[in-house]
């Protein structure tokens, strides 16, 4: 990795995602509804409450308790019960499909960037627009830059964007981000 990630404002759940790609992988997949960083800070949540994070332990969890584990306060996501499910069902897929190795994703067989993005794409609960972010963060902030990965990311993949948490370095980039977000909704509101 090339550096540290610093999108939740904690320094712990900072640390998470960038020592480990299935909890980024997990904050990406919760990134909805809620603030990005509360999204992003939900992985360190699971990891405080099961003691570690790991593919395995997610998906093997008996679900009730898990889906009880992601709705003790502070909850995992406003949606804690049908996250916990998502959550579950992500971490099910990479171990069956990658040996719980979420590195996988982009490294197995030495993929360029469409074909990490169809693999992206294939994760439960990623549909296009998430993959697209997420490989633009794993380029952008994460060191990972297989052939054409900008192209294959889109807008989100352009150099000196601000259009989502792919583009979140500080205080100062996570406003500029709010600040597109919030224009883009306003335009389509009235388009």
């Amino acid at each position: 990795m090339s550096r540290t990630l610093h999108l939740t404002g904690d320094p712990d759940a900072d640390r998470l995602l960038s020592d480990d790609p299935l909890a980024l992988l997990v904050g990406m997949l919760l990134d909805q509804q809620v603030a990005m960083e509360v999204a992003f800070a939900g992985p360190k949540k699971i990891a405080d409450r099961l003691g570690g994070f790991d593919a395995h332990r997610i998906a093997s969890h008996d679900p009730e308790k898990f889906a009880a584990l992601c709705a003790t306060p502070p909850a995992v996501h406003r949606f804690p019960g049908s996250m916990a499910r998502r959550i579950q069902a992500l971490c099910e897929y990479v171990v069956q499909h990658y040996d719980g190795d979420a590195t996988a994703l982009w490294t197995d067989g030495d993929p360029d960037g469409r074909e990490v993005l169809r693999r992206l794409k294939a994760l439960p609960g990623y549909g296009d627009q998430k993959a697209r972010i997420f490989l633009a963060l794993l380029g952008k902030q994460y060191g990972v830059r297989p052939e054409g990965w900008r192209e294959a990311a889109g807008a989100y993949g352009e150099d000196g964007a601000r259009r989502s948490i792919a583009d979140v370095v500080d205080e100062r980039t996570l406003n500029e981000v709010r600040s597109f977000k919030k224009a883009a909704k306003a335009a389509k509101k009235s388009g």
